[in-house]
């Protein structure tokens, strides 16, 4: 049990540490009788300012968690939406193809996280960022994408754009 903490508080640290967005609720709602939420969170860009994001994600209750068990985790199932709300100026970013983590929350209490990575499209002058499930063992594909165009915003970048 311990080992599983040190892991949990190294996990933690790591994204703190890492420059990763905090989300504000900005709104949810009950979607059934037992008391099961479906709540909404605004993420700003840390290294990209005029971008936010909008992101959904399951919030089970103590009723479902009584009948159904399994306690510490919530489903992996979220939705992703960005937009750009204000003037684009683009930081340091990572531009290969990987990306780079803007936003980490847990599903779970250890092993469960979703995350949302941004890909820069050097090609088509856009910002993708992919909402995703991560687990430790038994990995989920659930997934949920959006795009932001550069394309005519007049976008600035602190550095050389790509």
């Amino acid at each position: 049990m311990r080992k599983v903490l040190a892991i949990a508080a190294w996990l933690a640290m790591t994204s703190a540490v890492a420059g990763v967005a905090h989300a504000d609720e900005v709104g949810g709602f009950k979607n059934d009788w037992t008391g099961n939420r479906i709540v909404v969170e605004a993420i700003a860009d840390p290294k990209v300012q005029g971008i936010t994001c909008h992101l959904t994600h399951f919030d089970r209750s103590v009723i479902d968690r009584l009948r159904k068990g399994n306690w510490f985790e919530d489903p992996s199932n979220s939705s992703i939406a960005c937009r750009q709300t204000g003037p684009l100026v683009i930081g340091d970013i990572k531009t290969d193809q990987a990306g780079e983590e803007v936003f980490s929350e847990r599903a779970s209490l250890v092993f469960k996280s979703i995350a949302v990575r941004r890909i820069y499209d050097k090609k088509n002058d856009s910002l993708i960022y992919v909402a995703y499930s991560r687990q430790v063992q038994d990995a989920s594909a659930k997934m949920s994408v959006t795009t932001v165009p550069l394309y005519n915003n007049n976008a600035s970048w602190t550095g050389r754009k790509p």
